[in-house]
């Protein structure tokens, strides 16, 4: 793994799923993490595993849709380490309450879906660039493979990560001579708590996994060292990249059943 001594590391959402796989990567790196969320149990949890492993972690209870609670992060991260040297924007999810078909998408699930994955996304990472315009930095933020692919039931989410990534691309331009770089990871189906209270059968999981060349779905770890990457010295010259993590599935839907019988074919 890449070190990550002497690093301060905040990781939104980081107290479960993928980003509590990202604060460990960090952690492991050598990293002190601040991990936030909504739930101080999780978050406190969470903490302690890794403070298990000797990690330094700072736990924030806060919402990221309050721009009061991005300036406390900013703040108390500071106050604590002195630093922001990495952001991850992890926080971000569709209720299943408000989603559907976009026939019967209303405004108000809209807005909760737009707005906790793109408009936070962007003011948690502008004020993690104001804390790094003197000393540069790396901010991540994670996309979905759902921005690159239709999403019947889910279009609205898929626009979201679809204008992360340009929102990506356009900061890291403006940034880059600050030495902020800015990337996004697009994680493809990894299984969290949340996925497996859908994918809660043997059979359910075997037919998404064979969706997937490697034939399997991701795991939260899957995504974390990445995310290292992206934070250390190693990817100084890497910034406004778009990187998937799938399992090799951007193969087109039409194809799959063509590929599994090649599959077979081959052995």
């Amino acid at each position: 793994m890449f070190s990550l001594q002497g690093k301060a590391v905040v990781v939104t959402g980081g107290g479960r799923g993928i980003g509590r796989a990202i604060a460990d990567a960090m952690a492991r790196c050598g990293a002190a993490v601040v991990i936030t969320g909504r739930s101080s149990e999780t978050l406190d949890a969470a903490a302690a595993q890794l403070r298990e492993s000797g990690a330094e972690v700072l736990a924030l209870a806060a919402d990221i849709t309050r721009a009061k609670d991005i300036d406390r992060i900013v703040a108390e991260t500071l106050a604590r380490f002195g630093r922001i040297d990495g952001w991850v924007n992890n926080a971000g999810s569709a209720d299943p309450d408000d989603v559907g078909p976009l026939l019967s998408i209303r405004e108000d699930q809209w807005d909760r879906v737009v707005d906790l994955n793109l408009k936070w996304t962007f003011f948690a990472a502008q004020a993690a660039a104001r804390a790094m315009r003197d000393g540069g930095g790396s901010i991540v933020n994670i996309s979905s493979r759902s921005a690159s692919y239709p999403n019947p039931g889910t279009g609205h989410y898929g626009a979201a990560k679809a204008g992360v990534e340009n929102l990506t691309r356009t900061m890291a331009a403006e940034w880059g001579h600050l030495k902020i770089r800015v990337n996004a990871v697009a994680p493809g189906v990894v299984m969290t708590e949340e996925l497996a209270k859908t994918l809660n059968t043997e059979s359910r999981i075997r037919r998404q996994a064979e969706t997937v060349p490697m034939q399997r779905i991701g795991r939260p770890d899957d995504i974390g060292p990445l995310c290292a990457f992206l934070v250390s010295d190693e990817a100084s010259w890497t910034t406004g990249a778009v990187i998937p993590v799938n399992g090799g599935s951007i193969v087109p839907l039409g194809y799959l059943s063509y590929l599994h019988r090649v599959n077979r074919d081959i052995g």
